[in-house]
């Protein structure tokens, strides 16, 4: 008879034996796929259900140890995965990107919904007011953005630059957003809550996800929230994923960069190299990671009110840092491709940021395939790049200068300031 003690995830059986009798493990259980998931069965003893998911055959739950212990003899369990912490990744942008090119021809990413899965969303902000299509929670703390992170996100994928003139555009700047909340007020969340929001974008029928957040490396790709990446992906949404700010050791990229699916992204640096506090693959299993890199140094992009997260600019703007800059550069990419040609798959998608990507001559662990260079994705040419489109004092955001400085701050890896 198989050993049932490999249901259990690596780290819970180890919070299994610190947790006292009756207290209740947040938990993350895998049943087969022939297993109907009902919802509002009559509860377990022990047992506390939150979601049932469905995009992959998961329920979140709380247990007391005896209760997973049963879990565990059950049949129909194929894993049982502790809860864990994710957290907001922070550390010539969209020009160094030739994004202002297509513009030129008409491409803003019009009619394209892109999902900001995050800290919520400041909805007053002149460059969201108007854009946002649907908003969520599932913190408790309702979807608006009183840490700021997910503001600045889904400026840098579609802000409109209203209060710049213009000047802090985003990527796509007509795209459509949808935001939900999964992250707290310090920057914090549960694996849970970001499934959850993932699942609610792909059920609003989105075309793109950004996630900028994400656990410590290494990881195999396994994890409940990996799974759930994929499933999006199979379900025809592409999944921008940061690929972390831990930097530059190898095999720091964890969950969700690690999904197989998902477009993982790193960082490039302001003079077009790898940013040195990007995560490096490989995944705990082998595979080669990230997929490409763009910019995530000292981004100038919306501040929420009420926030004074990164350098401050002024009442609107803030220049932050990290991976979580360069994954919204690469839905907002995403967005402007779709808008281009609406039938391509996010296999499609895929291969032309990778095929399409300027080498920059470092690992590919480091660099994935390179940083994406959107005029050149949008043509499916791996030739030679254009000429750099230069910044001009008219739309497109600009980074910050001089070189990043600053200390690590408790609540974000590998944050950095100009």
């Amino acid at each position: 008879m198989a050993d049932n003690r490999i249901k259990l995830a690596r780290g819970l059986r180890r919070s299994l034996d610190r947790a006292k009798n009756a207290e209740q493990l947040s938990i993350i259980v895998r049943y087969t796929p022939s297993r109907r998931i009902m919802r509002h069965r009559e509860p377990a003893p022990g047992i506390r259900e939150s979601y049932n998911y469905r995009l992959r055959p998961f329920v979140h739950m709380h247990a007391t140890p005896e209760a997973i212990h049963r879990l565990e003899a059950d049949s129909e369990v194929v894993r049982i995965c502790e809860d864990l912490p994710v957290r907001a990744f922070l550390d010539t942008s969209v020009p160094t990107i030739q994004v202002p090119r297509l513009w030129d021809v008409g491409l803003t990413g019009e009619g394209v919904a892109i999902a900001i899965v995050d800290t919520g969303i400041d909805s007053a902000h002149p460059d969201l007011r108007g854009r946002i299509a649907s908003v969520t929670d599932f913190t408790g703390d309702g979807p608006a953005d009183q840490h700021g992170h997910g503001s600045h996100c889904a400026s840098v994928a579609a802000g409109s630059g209203a209060a710049s003139e213009g000047r802090y555009r985003g990527v796509a700047p007509e795209a459509t957003i949808y935001s939900a909340r999964a992250l707290r007020t310090s920057g914090e969340g549960m694996m849970s809550d970001v499934m959850a929001g993932i699942e609610w974008a792909v059920e609003q029928g989105v075309q793109v996800i950004s996630l900028s957040l994400g656990d410590t490396g290494p990881s195999d790709g396994t994890d409940a929230l990996s799974e759930t990446c994929d499933a999006a992906v199979e379900a025809g949404v592409i999944v921008c994923v940061a690929a972390g700010n831990d930097g530059p050791g190898a095999c720091t990229i964890g969950s969700p960069g690690c999904a197989r699916k998902v477009i993982t992204v790193g960082a490039s640096s302001d003079s077009d190299q790898v940013a040195s506090f990007s995560s490096r693959g490989p995944t705990a299993d082998g595979r080669p990671k990230p997929d490409v890199v763009l910019p995530g140094q000292g981004v100038i992009a919306a501040r929420a009110q009420g926030t004074d997260m990164g350098t401050v600019v002024n009442e609107y703007y803030t220049a932050l840092s990290g991976t979580s800059m360069s994954a919204p550069h690469a839905a907002g990419v995403c967005a402007l491709l779709l808008q281009a040609e609406p039938a391509l798959t996010p296999q499609d998608i895929k291969a032309r940021l990778m095929n399409t990507a300027v080498d920059l001559g470092d690992d590919p662990n480091a660099q994935g395939k390179g940083r994406v260079d959107a005029w050149r994705a949008w043509h499916g040419d791996p030739g030679s790049p254009p000429e750099p489109t230069p910044p001009a004092p008219g739309p497109g955001p600009t980074v910050g200068q001089g070189c990043l400085a600053g200390l690590l701050q408790l609540l974000y890896w590998g944050r950095r300031q100009d």
